[in-house]
């Protein structure tokens, strides 16, 4: 029921702001307004003032406004004394910015959101840099994971976009914070390249919890007198040098590791020398232990790991018979491997054993990805937040247009990629993902739900600016069309193309709910 609420919390003002757009437009233009309605389907609740009904209806996937004379295929029906409030009897200016003010609202409604959260100010997540590998480019920038970007160029970011703005010219310095000391990176690149490099780096950092042979849990330490469950493994192993390691046992269940780890005391330690990305990892393994992620929480029945008697508590130990230190790894390394099988080696019940797995091959985003069927029990860091201070009347005004455009030009860019094929259609959600992410979003910061609400309302924006006919799009084509061509498109035309237009928009309606039921069921 919570998620339900939020979804209409969530889509009730994309709606409203979208419909209003052509409700103000046509009051303007003097075009009477029949009805105004929050939603399709039977009206649960009405009222009507002055010539307008005005309406929530039960099903909130939308809305409507109804005007008076908005069928071309019935302009000479109307009588002649009501056709100066006829939509399809004004000019073809007066009905261009009539059809235009819909999603003209959704991107004034996507700049008024940013301007406000920039005004008040946001809770947004520190800009961390995730897991970083030491082939990578990042590494050899001199980046390491978990470093938290401060400031670019020595003025302060508190925003991934502010590197852009910031970096806009040559971007030559950018300050970190690494393990609680201050760390300056020194580069030559500009803004927008950092950014796309930096969002190749997602902020999953892994707890420093292990498993031993047994199905024992511990958390790792570098202090003998409670464990640091707020640092990484990836973050502890940038600390060079000889380093004595004291776990902490779990007593209850791996959801109380956190609580019974703080207030357990050590039972074992043991030493790991620490010069390579990995040498932390190597010295768990080494005295037997191996980190939670590569635990194998569940698997789908009847998937290739199933088949080959792979279970659920079975760690992972090797691929190919060349040993693994993560999870990402291996998913990493599958891909990579060149039979049509692969050698898994895992740890049961203290015993090694190696089952022999024929990976199933499916498409995701345009590419195929070979996949076994199981997953991790691994668990990573939450994300940090801070809370930003207003950005001022000015800066507010301008950087709200600025995250505007760009969100429109990354909007655009995500649909010419869906056209071309370079993203699969299954990429695009229906109501149930919208539903998802904004729930998700909610929970998780008010921030991120009207950042998102301000993106949605953009993609609504240029979608129904799309050429096809019963979207606004459509209308404004047969407009120009009318323009060029001296007079209306003839009525069989019309029809033809309302009929392709319906057809189209409803087989993308049904593949956006195919979509979802095959994501979430």
């Amino acid at each position: 029921m919570e998620k339900i609420l939020i979804f209409i919390l969530f889509l009730g003002p994309l709606v409203f702001f979208h419909e209003l757009g052509h409700y103000l437009f046509a009051r303007l233009f003097g075009v009477r307004v029949e009805v105004f309605s929050l939603g399709f389907g039977p009206k649960i609740f009405r009222f009507k003032k002055g010539d307008t009904e005005y309406a929530v209806s039960l099903i909130p996937l939308g809305g409507y406004v109804k005007m008076f004379g908005d069928d071309p295929l019935n302009k000479d029906a109307i009588p002649e004394e009501d056709r100066p409030f006829s939509f399809t009897h004004k000019n073809k200016w007066a009905r261009f910015w009539i059809v235009l003010g819909g999603p003209l609202a959704n991107f004034i409604m996507a700049y008024v959101i940013f301007f406000s959260l920039l005004m008040i100010g946001e809770k947004i997540p520190e800009i961390k840099i995730g897991y970083v590998t030491p082939e990578s480019k990042f590494y050899d920038y001199g980046f390491r994971s978990g470093d938290v970007i401060k400031n670019v160029n020595g003025k302060a970011v508190l925003n991934p976009s502010d590197i852009v703005l910031e970096g806009s010219g040559v971007l030559q310095t950018v300050g970190v914070e690494r393990l609680g000391a201050l760390k300056v990176v020194e580069l030559s690149m500009t803004g927008e390249a950092f950014f796309e490099e930096f969002t190749t780096y997602p902020p999953f950092l892994r707890r420093p919890v292990l498993v031993d042979s047994k199905g024992n849990f511990f958390a790792a330490s570098f202090s003998p007198m409670s464990a640091n469950l707020t640092e990484s493994l990836e973050e502890m192993n940038g600390i060079t040098g000889e380093k004595t390691i004291y776990l902490f046992p779990k007593v209850e269940g791996k959801e109380s590791i956190e609580k019974d780890a703080w207030q357990s005391k050590y039972t074992h330690q043991f030493k790991v020398f620490i010069n390579k990305p990995v040498d932390l990892i190597k010295g768990f393994n080494a005295a037997g232990y191996r980190t939670i992620d590569l635990v194998v929480k569940s698997r789908n029945m009847n998937s290739p790991a199933d088949k080959a008697g792979i279970k659920g508590s079975d760690v992972i130990v090797s691929l190919e018979g060349k040993s693994v230190y993560s999870f990402e790894q291996l998913r990493r390394n599958l891909q990579l491997t060149k039979t049509k099988s692969v050698k898994i080696g895992v740890l049961r019940q203290e015993k090694l054993m190696e089952f022999t797995v024929t990976p199933d091959i499916k498409n995701r985003n345009g590419k195929d990805v070979k996949l076994i069927g199981v997953y991790s029990a691994g668990e990573f860091l939450g994300i940090n937040f801070v809370n930003t201070s207003s950005r001022g009347l000015v800066d507010s005004f301008l950087m709200a247009f600025t995250r505007t455009w760009d969100s429109t030009l990354k909007t655009l860019d995500g649909f010419k990629k869906l056209i071309t094929g370079n993203v699969s259609l299954k990429s695009i959600g229906g109501p149930l993902a919208i539903g998802k992410v904004a729930s998700d979003s909610f929970n998780t910061s008010l921030t991120y739900f009207f950042q998102l609400m301000a993106l949605i309302s953009i993609n609504l924006g240029i979608i129904n600016l799309f050429p096809i006919p019963v979207l606004d799009g459509g209308h404004i084509m047969f407009i120009f069309l009318e323009i060029i061509n001296r007079g209306p498109v003839s009525r069989r035309k019309m029809e033809i193309a309302q009929q392709l237009g319906l057809s189209l928009l409803l087989m993308l309606m049904v593949g956006a709910i195919f979509n979802d039921v095959s994501r979430f069921f």
